[in-house]
Parts: structure tokens; sequence; C-alpha cells
């Protein structure tokens, strides 16, 4: 793990997040992403800077996880390193929706 996926991990673990349960490097399909509440069909996927250039890429893995019936949220690595708390109001907020 990186150090913004170990950051969030502290966080999301023993149902830190709205009191969902993630798991982390779960293998969905022919992918392993890198956080997912599987109760309620989220993914998150922490990038880094070489996802700007993969852009098109990212786009297919998130249109084959959506295929499998999750919602793919993508936050930058940067993001969970300068704004945790922010990134953690994300997640609950795509939580409440996948209710």
């Amino acid at each position: 793990m990186t150090d913004a996926e170990r950051k969030l991990w502290t966080r999301l673990r023993n149902r830190g997040a709205a009191g969902a349960k993630f798991r982390r490097q779960v293998p969905i399909g022919p992918f392993i992403v890198d956080f997912a509440c599987v109760d309620r069909r989220l993914i998150v996927e922490v990038d880094g800077g070489q996802h700007a250039d993969a852009a098109p890429a990212d786009q297919r893995r998130t249109r084959a996880l959506n295929d499998h019936g999750y919602t793919v949220l993508r936050v930058w690595n940067s993001e969970v390193l300068r704004n945790l708390d922010g990134v953690l109001a994300k997640i609950e907020a795509a939580l409440d929706e996948a209710q």
C-alpha cells in the first residue's frame, strides 16, 4: 500500500466510515481494487500521479467494475494526505447514496 492508502485504511477499517465494513485489496472480476464495501457495492480507488496519464484505462476499468454492480469513487493520493476528513465525507456521502 502507498502512504495515502495506509492513511485512509486506518480510518476505513473497523467500520470507521458510516459503520460500513471495508476490505482492502479486493479481487473483483479481473481487477484488484484498493478498498471495497461489498455490502453497499462501493469501491474506493486511491490514485497517484501515474493515473493522470492513464485516464482512458481507468475509465475502462471503472466501466467494467460498474458492470459488476459497483460504484467507483476515485480520490487522489494528495487529497488523502492533505484532506483526509474531506475524503471520508465523500466516502460517507457515496455510502449514503448506495443504501
